[in-house]
């Protein structure tokens, strides 16, 4: 299960996706979620998820790897369908046995919701799946920088969320190495109900604190070992810059999500 998480990771290419500016493909994130919640009527939602699709398809990702990432998140829909199917008030009533009503106006919103869950999960791993860690804290630092005029400290939060971001699949890997130490000692995780299965867990939080804790005190080892002070003086050898296809793209990206909201008001 572990090993299935991909939240963080980059998959290298040079595809059209992996091209375009850091900072356009932030924006292009923030608007692809407000057409997604906006989204309210099923040839809306269909447009959305077709262009997701075809966005992992331009960036040649597989979409085996969608449906990996998708894998840990199973439990978290299964729990948010039976509550919503069976606990959503509704009036169009098609099943009920005692406190347990089955609507059809539960189903709607459970078939939303779960479409929600997994575009918004899929769509925004693009980012990560298709740039590098220094493209975005350079990105989230440009576009953060009004608030320097203010004394914001831009570059150290852009910094803090970029190496939050890629430690994610480093402590998944050290936390499978732990795991698997254990069972080898004979630990079993698997067997037993929910609050035993806890308890087996409470193992591995020491060793993989002590290690997160040791990672993080080597990495600003390295940091000041290569005369790092913060944003104050420092310059980019590569600096962003945005040319046609991002300026295209944010057209595109724009007239699809007006369209996906003026189908809301249109009826069929």
């Amino acid at each position: 299960m572990l090993s299935d998480i991909t939240i963080g990771q980059m998959f290298p290419g040079n595809s059209l996706i992996h091209k375009l500016d850091a900072r356009y493909k932030i924006v292009f994130t923030i608007i692809f979620m407000v057409m997604l919640f906006c989204a309210n009527s099923l040839i809306g939602m269909a447009i959305t998820l077709l262009f997701v699709i075809f966005i992992y398809l331009l960036a040649k990702i597989p979409l085996t790897m969608l449906l990996k990432s998708l894998k840990p998140i199973i439990p978290i829909v299964i729990f948010m369908t039976v509550f919503n199917v069976f606990f959503y008030s509704g009036e169009t009533v098609i099943f009920k046995w005692g406190i347990i009503k089955l609507t059809l106006e539960g189903l709607k919103m459970t078939g939303v919701m779960m479409f929600r869950v997994i575009s918004v999960i899929s769509g925004t791993a693009m980012l990560t799946y298709t740039t590098s860690s220094i493209e975005l804290t350079d990105a989230i630092e440009s576009l953060m920088s009004p608030l320097k005029k203010v004394k914001f400290p831009v570059h150290d939060l852009s910094m803090m969320m970029t190496i939050a971001l890629r430690f994610i699949p480093t402590l998944i890997e050290e936390t499978d190495k732990i795991m698997s130490a254990q069972k080898s000692r004979g630990a079993d995780f698997e067997s037993g109900n929910i609050i035993k299965r806890a308890k087996a867990l409470m193992p591995i939080l020491i060793p993989l604190f002590l290690s997160a804790v040791t990672r993080a005190g080597e990495l600003a080892t390295a940091m000041e070992s290569r005369c790092y002070r913060g944003g104050e003086g420092r310059t980019k050898m590569k600096q962003p810059k945005s040319d046609k296809r991002d300026y295209i793209s944010l057209v595109f990206m724009i007239v699809l999500t007006a369209l996906v909201i003026s189908l809301n008001y249109i009826k069929f």
